[in-house]
């Protein structure tokens, strides 16, 4: 019975272990902000209604924010992104949550897409993101939302073997400009 209380003492400290302050997840979630900018983004903190606080007011259009953990998400996932997205942000982590797995998560999205209920993104905003094993291994990709456009309507391929940008998803909501090396 002794051990009883060391183990809620102990399952108390590991829980609180992960635990991250607002300062550390601002400085977590501005990992993914471009560096001249980083003094003017603004910081969120999801709920898990799929509601967000806002955590440190920007003075530009970008947000960043932590994905770590979520369905299809490693463990360290950070994202920027213009303000005008996070209803579409909102609407992916509502739809992680829903799905048992990638497959259903997938498959919900694609649902969304055809009928019409897939909030599309704003044209032209970025979408910055470092996702990794740990935030020192993680890559960084760039990518800027082109909702509904083709590689005839912007004049690029609409693969990535001619070299250069490309966009992937053409003609869908997910339509983005692949933009390589970033």
């Amino acid at each position: 019975m002794k051990y009883a209380g060391l183990t809620v003492l102990a399952l108390a400290f590991s829980a609180s272990a992960y635990a991250q302050t607002d300062a550390e997840l601002i400085e977590r979630a501005l990992m993914a902000a471009p560096a001249r900018a980083r003094d003017a983004v603004g910081v969120i903190k999801w709920n898990d209604d799929h509601t967000y606080e806002t955590l440190r007011e920007g003075t530009n259009p970008m947000v960043c924010f932590d994905r770590s953990g979520q369905l299809g998400e490693p463990a360290f996932s950070v994202h920027c992104t213009s303000q005008a997205n996070l209803p579409r942000a909102a609407q992916n982590r509502m739809y992680a949550a829903e799905s048992a797995d990638e497959e259903a998560l997938r498959a919900r999205h694609q649902a969304a897409e055809e009928d019409g209920s897939r909030i599309a993104p704003e044209f032209g905003s970025l979408f910055i993101s470092m996702r990794g094993a740990d935030a020192e291994s993680a890559n960084r990709h760039t990518t800027i939302a082109v909702p509904g456009a083709t590689g005839e309507s912007l004049g690029l391929p609409e693969n990535p073997n001619a070299g250069g940008a490309w966009i992937m998803q053409a003609g869908s909501s997910y339509a983005h400009i692949m933009i390589p090396g970033s």
